[in-house]
């Protein structure tokens, strides 16, 4: 009886690109709403996770898709899969 190794499933999120802390790291927001509990509106959310950018292709502002990892240092858990939609650059003559 042979098992093969399986991966289990990584959640992934796409949100925007709000910092760049440092070599390789970007900060990363992803918005939701969730109903009040008492008062049923709809409230807006945020949650803000550290994102490991191995090539360093990210700017603020770009949209991107990024998944669950192993941990990668004490706060990054998640990695860039790809980059969604670039930022437009401020000030170009286009």
């Amino acid at each position: 009886m042979s098992e093969k190794s399986t991966r289990n499933q990584r959640k992934d999120l796409i949100g925007v690109v709000t910092s760049r802390t440092g070599d390789k790291s970007i900060k990363v927001t992803f918005f939701y709403k969730i109903a009040h509990p008492l008062y049923r509106k709809e409230v807006k959310r945020k949650t803000v996770v550290h994102v490991h950018d191995e090539k360093n292709e990210c700017q603020l502002g770009d949209k991107v898709e990024i998944m669950e990892t192993r941990p990668l240092s004490k706060l990054k858990r998640w990695r860039v899969v790809k980059v969604i939609e670039k930022a437009p650059i401020v000030g170009s003559i286009g």
